[in-house]
C-alpha cells in the first residue's frame, strides 16, 4: 500500500478522452499467450518459451487468471493513450474514467450486472501476475508486473459515484507509447464471443497485417502460442470449426494439409481492409458475455 501511495503521488492524473476512439491493441499482447481463453476460472499457470522469449502468467484462487475478455480494458487504455499522444496531450499511467466509458467503448451493456462484471475484470487484471523477458536485455532478466497496479472507485462527500481510477504498469505503458508496438483493430473484434476466436483474430492481425500473401502457422505451434489447456486434438478441431465459419473480420482462413508434415493454418486479408473502424451504437449485454 505504501509503494502504491508513493507511485500515485508521482503520476499526473490523465482523464479519459470523450468520443468514439479507434480501438488499438498492443502487439506484444497480440502475439503471445498472456490471457486465459476460457470463461471458466483458470488457476493453472501459463508457461511459454520460444527462443529468448519467456512468459509465465500466474493467477490467485480468489479471482482466477485474467481472461481475453478482461483484456478489452487494456485495449480501451491503449486506445486512450495513443489518442492522447496523437492529440499532443500527455498521457499517464494513472487514468480516471467511468465504468460507462469503458463498457460503451468495448460494446457491452451498462446494467448493474455489467458494472459488476467490469469490477470483477479489474480484480483479475490486478491479481494476475506476469513475468516475461520480452523487451528485456536478456532472457535471464524478467520483468514482473500485473496488468493493473491498482484501481479504486471514487465518490464525492455524499457517496455519489464519480467514476474510477486505475494505474497501468510501466511495461504495458511503454509498449503502447511506441508506435511500432500498437496496431488498430477492427471494432467487430468486440463482437467475437469465443475465447479462441478472439485470440486468433489478434494473432492474425499481428502477423497477417495487410500482407497480400498472408501468413501461416503449423497447428502445434499455434497450440503452444495460445496457452490453451485444451489438448492439441481438441484445439485443432476447434480451429477447423472457426475456419468453417470464417468469423474473423477482414481475414480469410484456410487449413493446409500435406503428407508427412503437420497441418497449417493460413490466413490472408480479404478485399476489405483488415480493420474497418466504424463507430457503432451501444448494445445491451448478451447471455454468455464475460468481461
Amino acid at each position: 500500500m505504501t509503494r502504491h501511495a508513493g507511485e500515485r503521488a508521482q503520476l499526473d492524473l490523465f482523464r479519459a478522452l470523450p468520443g468514439d476512439l479507434a480501438p488499438r491493441d498492443a502487439q506484444d499482447l497480440m502475439a503471445y499467450p498472456f490471457f486465459s481463453l476460457a470463461k471458466s476460472k483458470r488457476l493453472a499457470p501459463i508457461d511459454f518459451r520460444a527462443g529468448t522469449i519467456v512468459i509465465r502468467v500466474e493467477a490467485v484462487p480468489e479471482h482466477g487468471m485474467a481472461t481475453i475478455w478482461d483484456a478489452d480494458v487494456l485495449i480501451w487504455a491503449a486506445s486512450q493513450i495513443v489518442e492522447a499522444r496523437d492529440a499532443g496531450l500527455k498521457p499517464s499511467r494513472l487514468m480516471a474514467t467511468t465504468p460507462y466509458e469503458i463498457l460503451n467503448f468495448i460494446g457491452r451493456g451498462v446494467s448493474l450486472r455489467d458494472y459488476d462484471r467490469l469490477k470483477a475484470a479489474l480484480d483479475r487484471l490486478q491479481s494476475t501476475t506476469i513475468a516475461t523477458s520480452i523487451r528485456q536485455p536478456t532472457e535471464r532478466r524478467l520483468h514482473r508486473f500485473s496488468w493493473i497496479n491498482e484501481w479504486k472507485e471514487r465518490a464525492d462527500a455524499h457517496g455519489r459515484p464519480l467514476g474510477l481510477e486505475l494505474i497501468l504498469p510501466d511495461w504495458f505503458f511503454a509498449a503502447v507509447l511506441d508506435d511500432a508496438l500498437v496496431l488498430t483493430i477492427d471494432r467487430a473484434y468486440f463482437d467475437l464471443t469465443g475465447g479462441l476466436e478472439r485470440w486468433l483474430y489478434r494473432l492474425v492481425r499481428k502477423h497477417g497485417g495487410r500482407q497480400e500473401g498472408g501468413w501461416s502457422f503449423d497447428l502445434p505451434h499455434l497450440h503452444a502460442k495460445s496457452g490453451s489447456l485444451s489438448p492439441l486434438k481438441h484445439f485443432a478441431y476447434d480451429l477447423r470449426e472457426i475456419v468453417r465459419l470464417q468469423p474473423l473480420p477482414g481475414y480469410r482462413l484456410a487449413i493446409e494439409t500435406a503428407s508427412g508434415v503437420p497441418d497449417r493454418l493460413s490466413f490472408a486479408p480479404t478485399e476489405l481492409p483488415p480493420f474497418c473502424y466504424t463507430p457503432r451504437p451501444r448494445r445491451a449485454s448478451r447471455p454468455g458475455d464475460k468481461l
